[in-house]
């Protein structure tokens, strides 16, 4: 018995000094200035004893690294042969990682490989310390037990002061702002930097934590001194998975007991469980964080400029329907400022420059956001960005009014190609799920794949295969929509060699670029050979920029992206000048189409005489109107900015001006205000209701 005691001193030592910061937590909260209601004494005692019980089941999930850093603990593994076969087989992980040109870590690009090497390096050179030399192996031990040890205690320590500054900023426990936090990690450091006396903040983190940590290891060193049996490892890791099953489901049923006060809810919850729910839910509610308006009012402020003024409503044309083949083609990351015609000097995008002198080119278009799927919402649902993830990668993302539905309802083959696998961002449940089929990288047979890096096939394969698909689908007689979402202008800018100027080891965002416009134009010069060319319409437009930080929480110039219809002798070349918003671009092109069909789109045609220009930007919780020369921007905490807009000067003709001056107002325009809290509630609110589904 004492020997199991032992190895699990640790860790209810661990347990003790995250349970005891939880409990000095709630009693912060309890009285903080922000937390604006009284608590009865059973409140209190129910807030307190529920909590610590959620804190002691999170603690037993979350110790799981540490129960795994000791099951592999071991002498066994550095006796002969076993230690040189283990050394062995890490000196060549370590030459792979380091020396291998194109080693999986090196195609994910940026400083990944960089942390890859590191951690093999230092994984091989401490195993071999303690292989070839025995007699130090107790204390490499016992100092790699004091790392684990203080980085245990310095998440503790650390999530303790994060949940606190979260909870007076905002009243609550995390929810998507902390996952959003994670993932602008700039904006979030440079803010912090600038709010908070930094130095001495996480000096005293340090310094705490390096004295907890000291004082667990000299309580519990001697569990290092004889290390458990195979069968007492066994006995644990049993145990360890047992009691992981229970807190699973303890979490869960304490996460059911709600208050009517939420100040009860929220401090008698655990910080880390409500992360992770916010982040497998994707969703921050829009009605506890932004500013609101009567529903109703919001709903008929909306819908005005709408024709007929509801959300479904039917969409009449007086022309005959043309069942034209469509092929949407949204390209990764391609900024506006990329193409010749907004300023570029360097000539990366020859054939989309050539291609929108003879299209209906956008040139005032706006992404919805930052972020592949932001886009694919927009151009599948064409509704405005909600706060939060994008509803691509929702779990209720099935069945949605789209564009594929509008298609299929009129006798449409409907399909998604993507090069990659499109497991990758919720694409292949999303898509599926709302009646596309299929095509992307397990469709490649190997003949077919020129070349690939992590994110799937080239850019020109896609291209030989849509056309592939698409002479199948014309063999059928039945017209058909394809959505192509390209993969190549993506970090690390890697694409095959001799296709054009720009070397494809040279992981270039340019280069990625311009092979992305090399393979559009093969693309196009295969279509042109094929019987269904002449009955198509290509519809070319960007997910989003390459780039979106800037000087305001949404920079105007990171948010403007290329679009374009063309279609021989169908659609008339033209610059269409208005500000418009990326969920319009589908909506616009079912008009020339003439379709006649029951619409629940936010998005608008136009080409409309009733259309009133506008755009729709955002970031996870910034969320904007372009309206009327004004950017209005409302943020979490009821938050509202808003910027009046001028171009700056430049020889570009307007319709391709990109620079905005974004000049902060102090007096607000109301009515744009109201207009832009209007959209986004409505929005929020039928997306919550189902009321966007099919």
């Amino acid at each position: 018995m004492k020997n199991y005691q032992d190895k699990i001193k640790p860790f209810f030592l661990l347990g003790i000094i995250y349970v005891l910061l939880s409990l000095i937590l709630r009693l912060v909260f309890v009285f903080h200035p922000i937390t604006t209601a009284s608590f009865g004494i059973f409140e209190v005692l129910s807030m307190l004893s529920l909590g610590m019980i959620t804190d002691v089941l999170v603690f037993t999930l979350a110790s799981s690294i540490l129960a795994l850093y000791f099951l592999f603990l071991s002498n066994g593994k550095y006796q002969k042969p076993w230690g040189y076969v283990i050394f062995g087989l890490l000196v060549l992980a370590f030459l792979y990682t380091a020396f291998m040109p194109n080693n999986i870590f090196k195609q994910y690009g940026g400083s990944f490989p960089e942390i890859a090497m590191a951690f093999v390096g230092l994984k091989m050179l401490l195993f071999g310390f303690m292989l070839f030399l025995p007699k130090y192996r107790i204390s490499i031990r016992n100092i790699l037990y004091f790392i684990t040890l203080f980085l245990y205690v310095l998440v503790i320590v650390f999530n303790s002061v994060s949940e606190y500054f979260f909870w007076n900023e905002f009243g609550l426990r995390y929810n998507f702002i902390a996952v959003d936090y994670l993932i602008y990690t700039n904006e979030v450091i440079g803010n912090i930097m600038e709010s908070y006396p930094v130095i001495p903040l996480f000096g005293a983190i340090f310094i705490i934590t390096l004295g907890l940590s000291y004082w667990v290891f000299q309580q519990s060193k001697t569990s290092l001194l004889q290390l458990p049996t195979f069968t007492q490892k066994l006995v644990l890791l049993f145990s360890f998975i047992a009691l992981c099953g229970i807190s699973l489901l303890g979490i869960q049923q304490l996460s059911k007991i709600k208050s009517t006060n939420i100040f009860v809810t929220e401090i008698q919850a655990n910080g880390l469980p409500k992360f992770y729910d916010a982040f497998v839910n994707k969703e921050l509610d829009y009605f506890t964080f932004y500013p609101t308006i009567n529903q109703k009012e919001a709903e008929q402020i909306f819908l005005q400029d709408f024709q007929p003024p509801h959300l479904l409503r039917q969409v009449q044309n007086s022309s005959a329907e043309q069942k034209k083949n469509v092929v949407l083609i949204s390209i990764e990351s391609l900024s506006a400022d990329f193409m010749e015609h907004y300023g570029n000097p360097n000539k990366i995008t020859p054939f989309l420059d050539s291609l929108a002198n003879h299209s209906l080119m956008f040139t005032n278009l706006y992404a919805t956001g930052n972020r592949t799927v932001r886009g694919l919402e927009a151009l599948t649902l064409c509704i405005p960005p909600t706060a939060g993830e994008s509803i691509v990668k929702r779990k209720d993302n099935k069945n949605k009014f789209s564009t594929g539905s509008v298609f299929k309802s009129k006798g449409y083959q409907v399909k998604y190609l993507y090069g990659g696998y499109s497991y990758f961002d919720n694409m292949k449940d999303f898509f599926s799920g709302n009646g596309y089929d299929i095509v992307d990288r397990d469709n490649f047979k190997p003949n077919e794949i020129s070349f690939a890096n992590v994110w799937g096939v080239c850019d020109e394969d896609m291209a030989k295969k849509a056309i592939q698909v698409m002479n199948e689908e014309a063999k059928t007689g039945k017209p058909f929509f394809n959505h192509w979402m390209t993969v190549s202008n993506h970090r690390p800018f890697t694409y095959p060699e001799g296709k054009i100027d720009i070397p494809g080891n040279a992981k270039s965002r340019e280069g990625g670029v311009k092979y992305t416009d090399y393979s559009l134009r093969r693309f196009f010069a295969m279509a042109k050979k094929q019987r269904w060319y002449k009955n198509t319409v290509f519809v070319i437009v960007s997910d989003h920029c390459a780039s979106s930080a800037g000087k305001t929480e949404l920079p105007l110039d990171k948010y403007r992206i290329p679009g374009m219809i063309f279609s021989e002798g169908f659609v008339a070349p033209q610059f269409f000048e208005s500000t418009m918003s990326q969920i319009d671009v589908m909506p616009t092109l079912l008009g020339l189409l003439h379709f006649n069909y029951s619409s629940k789109f936010l998005g608008q045609d136009v080409l409309q005489p009733h259309y009133s220009p506008r755009a729709y930007i955002a970031t996870y919780q910034d969320l904007g109107l372009i309206k009327d020369n004004y950017l209005t921007v409302i943020s979490p905490t009821r938050k509202v900015k808003q910027y009046a807009l001028s171009l700056q000067e430049s020889s570009l003709p307007p319709a391709f001006k990109l620079m905005y001056n974004e000049v902060l107002l102090k007096n607000n325009n109301e009515e744009l205000v109201k207009q832009t809290i209007a959209a986004y509630q409505s929005t929020s609110y039928w997306v919550q209701q189902k009321k966007l589904n099919r």
